[in-house]
């Protein structure tokens, strides 16, 4: 089992949004990957990004190029 660690957990409204997030970070060779949404955070569709507190910038600026929209964006337990 994985030790928990503080990340940086990105939720979306839509699943498409989530599926297209794993595609464009693949395109980017942007850290991180799909995980379900953690019980501690609710979100409109139940899957979500998990990468390193310190990738946030680049997840960001990826985001911003391939015109995905986040739901919100946590720092949780993972």
């Amino acid at each position: 089992m994985r030790k928990k660690e503080l990340k940086l957990v990105v939720t979306f409204h839509t699943t498409a949004d989530a599926m297209a997030m794993e595609k464009a970070c693949k395109e980017y060779q942007a850290p991180g990957r799909i995980i379900p949404v953690p019980r501690a955070i609710s979100a409109g569709c139940g899957l979500s990004w998990c990468a390193a507190l310190e990738d946030r910038e680049q997840i960001v600026s990826m985001m911003r190029k391939a015109g995905i929209e986040e739901e919100e964006m946590h720092e949780c337990m993972v």
